[in-house]
């Protein structure tokens, strides 16, 4: 008899090693494994594919994501300068869209009724993966083995993988939880999960210790093309090699460390140390360019839609209304925003020490307090007289009404006396 298929995002680690089998002894499935390529670190892909076949996978499928991946995800989260509670520039938040795609293209491929995930009952990436492909696929049904199965410790799921032919790791084991993309690593667990521990040094890979990077600051100039970094000290690079170069160059002088206490959507608190160097450097020169672009009030309305488009794809909203609404906005803001900003780095620290565009809203004669400055300073009085009528009727009638407000009841000047 035929039996049903199942696509399963497939890592090569233990747990969806255990996946593979699980679903085909307790599920009776046939599995096709789906390996994506966003930019992590690995030994070699390929390799994973032989394991899912070994597992007893029916086919492997190895995607090479990072093009779509740094195209069509990380360009909208540069032009909504994601940073999720103003401090995480959501790399895993955004790489688990883009491989929920994948798989709902496969499940369609191969006629699959059920797509499976490998991640846990306490993590925000499950509902990453099945809002995605809920909002892809609604028809799909969505398996999560890991947070299904019997089995409530480590040692019970080897002890299982090991009865069943499922490969159980003979190194020891990292103490830490990775997860990396083109967009940086996600670091935790470990002595990590004591927040007033500091991070040891060896958990970082993609930066130098401050201390340690070059004694001299670097300068590089970032070429943006409608919101779009296209070019690094103006050679022309696709999104991907520009957002590989950023690391490199960022990661040098020690910048793109982030340590933080993070509110997860599932309600708890959890402490997370990432490291985002192009990320973190390429949204701050964003946001430079667009001081410069876009007109004020749509500046300040943007800052509050930032934000929410930021919860939202941390939510696991990336094909949901709401987001893809705020990136319609986004996408308009980013029309005039073309130029150049150059970057410093030295040390530990990136800041914006220039910025250039000919859709440049600074007016040089306005701004001035030098000769040529053509600002009519005599409209200030008419403006301020009507800018401040709300409040000044505000405050006349609580004077004749006695009710003082707080400044004027806790402020009061002090005579001294210098006899």
């Amino acid at each position: 008899m035929t039996k049903e298929k199942v696509i399963l995002a497939y890592s090569g680690g233990l747990d969806t090693s255990c996946c593979i089998k699980w679903l085909q002894v307790a599920m009776n499935l046939d599995v096709i494994a789906v390996v994506g390529e966003v930019g992590q670190e690995h030994d070699g892909l390929e390799k994973v594919k032989a394991k899912a076949l070994r597992m007893g996978a029916i086919d492997c499928i190895v995607a090479d994501m990072r093009d779509d991946f740094a195209d069509n995800f990380l360009t909208k989260a540069i032009a909504a300068n994601a940073m999720y509670e103003n401090k995480y520039p959501l790399l895993s938040a955004l790489s688990r869209p883009a491989i929920a795609k994948y798989l709902v293209q496969a499940a369609h491929t191969y006629g699959a009724k059920y797509v499976a995930h490998g991640c846990t009952g306490k993590g925000n990436d499950q509902v990453r993966f099945e809002n995605s492909i809920a909002m892809l696929d609604p028809t799909l049904t969505i398996l999560a083995p890991v947070r299904d199965w019997e089995f409530n410790t480590r040692p019970q799921e080897m002890e299982w993988a090991a009865a069943h032919g499922v490969e159980v790791p003979t190194t020891k084991a990292s103490p830490y939880s990775i997860d990396d993309n083109l967009f940086g690593r996600a670091i935790e667990c470990g002595i990590l999960e004591d927040p007033w521990a500091e991070p040891p040094a060896d958990i970082y890979t993609m930066t130098v210790d401050p201390q340690d990077a070059p004694d001299a600051p670097e300068y590089v100039d970032i070429d943006f093309e409608q919101g779009v970094p296209v070019a690094i000290n103006g050679k022309k690079m696709s999104m991907r090699d520009i957002v590989m170069d950023m690391n490199e160059i960022a990661g040098r002088n020690g910048y793109g460390r982030i340590d933080m206490v993070e509110n997860r959507l599932v309600g708890l608190k959890s402490r997370e140390v990432y490291e985002c160097p192009a990320a973190l450097a390429l949204i701050m020169a964003h946001k430079g360019l667009e001081d410069l672009c876009l007109e004020r009030e749509v500046l300040h309305a943007k800052l509050d839609l930032e934000q929410k488009w930021a919860v939202s794809v941390y939510y696991g909203e990336w094909f949901g209304p709401l987001k893809q609404a705020i990136d319609a906005f986004m996408a308009n803001t980013q029309q005039c925003v073309t130029g150049t900003v150059k970057l410093k780095f030295y040390k530990g620290n990136c800041t914006v020490v220039g910025r250039k565009s000919e859709y440049s809203l600074y007016n040089p004669s306005l701004a001035t307090y030098s000769e040529g400055d053509t600002f009519n300073h005599k409209a200030a009085a008419g403006f301020l007289e009507i800018n401040g009528l709300s409040a000044r009727n505000w405050a006349a009638n609580r004077a004749k009404m006695g009710a003082l407000n707080d400044s004027t009841s806790v402020c009061q000047p002090h005579i001294i006396d210098e006899d």
